[in-house]
């Protein structure tokens, strides 16, 4: 049995209780996950905290798809090569922080061109004001940028990228909320207006990491310039902690660990007995800066050290294989799908 957006197994409980117990199961196991992350930079810690590491903990129990969001990625970059490489680099990160390309699905947003058919009928039913609203609009405009159309619409087309699949989940980071809400709002206007076709999507955002922050203490972003690469070498880890600003506490002043860069940066990868551990070290004093810095870059370098062997290991003939196979397995899904939207909006006849 199949529904949309997830699938129903067979059991056959010896009871009515083991049939309920059953049914609840699978209906949780059963979730479709779809979630995306532009090619359109070097991946950084914040990256991976804020939502690759949701990517990998959901692909665990649920029917999972994730794109390489390449059409998003044009807003900003507009060199060929450079939306290649970005693109290839991203399907190894892909498979070295732990996404198994076997289980879940992944691909190229291009790879199915109905996502912009379908992001053009939500236009035909989303309103400016809705859009102008997106905080994706409002800070560009805030910045006084030449904002392109493509930004403008870009929570239509990742709206398109959600429904088009039907999916129950998406894993975004806490600014991406904003965005599902509309995603929300476009189903179900789309159901009132045409036919009940799409389920209303849910956000998972991972509260204690929702904003990761750089090395300046801003949210990090490579359009800052303060992050950590997810892949970095130990050179370019030491040099991106050791740029961390400080005050002017000394070694034997008590430092407040939530207030402090070094530490929200480092905490991201200690477990709880070990961040008590490096807390205490700050509230009690006798620890200066330099200390604080070199614990830090270890626990980092400890983190990425594996995952960037595993990614210098996959080929760029490896990354086009995995995206081959994920174009060949989505394909029939999303044509399916969208046979139905035409019937619903009436450009199939």
């Amino acid at each position: 049995m199949r529904r949309a957006g997830g699938s129903f197994l067979l059991h056959k409980p010896k009871n009515f209780r083991g049939l309920i117990i059953s049914f609840c199961y699978t209906r949780y196991m059963s979730k479709l996950v779809i979630s995306g992350a532009q090619p359109s930079g070097i991946l950084h810690i914040g990256n991976y905290f804020g939502a690759l590491k949701q990517f990998v903990e959901l692909s665990k129990e649920h029917e999972t798809r994730f794109f390489l969001a390449d059409l998003h990625a044009l807003t900003s970059v507009q060199d060929r090569e450079v939306l290649s490489r970005y693109t290839l680099n991203q399907v190894k990160a892909y498979v070295a922080i732990g996404l198994d390309p076997q289980k879940s699905i992944i691909f190229k947003q291009s790879d199915i061109p109905e996502v912009t058919e379908l992001a053009w009928i939500f236009n035909c039913i989303t309103t400016m004001p809705q859009l102008m609203r997106a905080h994706s609009f409002k800070d560009a405009e805030a910045k006084s940028k030449e904002i392109n159309v493509g930004l403008f619409d870009y929570p239509v087309l990742m709206t398109a990228d959600i429904l088009i699949h039907n999916a129950d989940i998406v894993p975004v980071g806490k600014d991406q909320k904003q965005h599902i809400e509309i995603a929300r709002e476009i189903a179900r206007k789309f159901n009132n207006t045409f036919e009940e076709i799409f389920t209303e999507p849910q956000e998972h955002i991972i509260e204690s990491v929702e904003i990761v922050p750089g090395t300046d203490g801003q949210k990090m972003s490579k359009s800052y310039g303060n992050t950590i690469p997810l892949f970095a070498t130990h050179e370019e880890i030491k040099k991106a902690v050791m740029g961390i600003p400080t005050d002017s506490a000394t070694q034997e002043d008590s430092k407040n660990p939530d207030e402090n860069i070094i530490y929200k940066i480092h905490q991201l990868f200690l477990d709880e007995t070990q961040k008590e551990e490096v807390r205490a070290k700050y509230v009690n004093g006798g620890m200066g800066y330099k200390e604080a810095k070199e614990m830090c870059i270890e626990s980092v370098e400890n983190f990425i050290a594996p995952i960037r062997e595993k990614y210098d290991s996959i080929s760029d003939a490896d990354a086009r294989k995995i995206l081959d196979d994920g174009k060949k397995r989505i394909r029939p899904i999303i044509e399916e799908r969208m046979n139905l939207i035409r019937k619903a909006v009436g450009t199939s006849i």
